[in-house]
């Protein structure tokens, strides 16, 4: 059932209890690249696809190992970490940075937004699949 034929039947509160619950339970959030590209614009401060700068370069993201990009400078509690970056793993670091690796220099309070998350995330797959990222 699509999140609008739920909100009309259910209201947005019970909309809001359910995709929480789905989030919980290890769901996800479909996400929109187009929304995801306005909030990849917050991470160019330190970030870019193709090339590093403060922090690593976001192309090949997807199955990387998280401190393993040859070249990038990175904190030991990153190249301790053993993530592998998927859309879970991106879902609760990107909620809170220094919870989910306690000693990372990514001094980010996080995106505490759920479906924000979401909708970057769909943006960071889409561009990984990019001419951007020699896709």
């Amino acid at each position: 059932m699509s999140a609008p034929l739920l909100a009309r039947l259910f209201g947005g509160g019970m909309l809001a209890c359910l995709t929480g619950m789905a989030l919980a339970a290890g769901g996800s959030l479909a996400g929109d690249p187009k929304a995801g590209k306005a909030i990849y614009d917050r991470c160019l401060a330190c970030h870019a696809l193709a090339y590093d700068r403060t922090g690593p370069r976001h192309c090949g993201l997807f199955g990387r190992r998280a401190g393993s990009v040859k070249g990038f400078v990175y904190s030991q509690a990153m190249k301790r970490a053993r993530i592998v970056w998927n859309e879970k793993t991106l879902n609760r670091f990107l909620a809170n940075p220094m919870k989910a690796v306690p000693g990372t220099t990514m001094g980010y309070a996080g995106i505490p937004d759920n479906q924000e998350r979401a909708n970057l995330i769909a943006y960071l797959k889409q561009a990984n699949r990019s001419a951007v990222c020699g896709k």
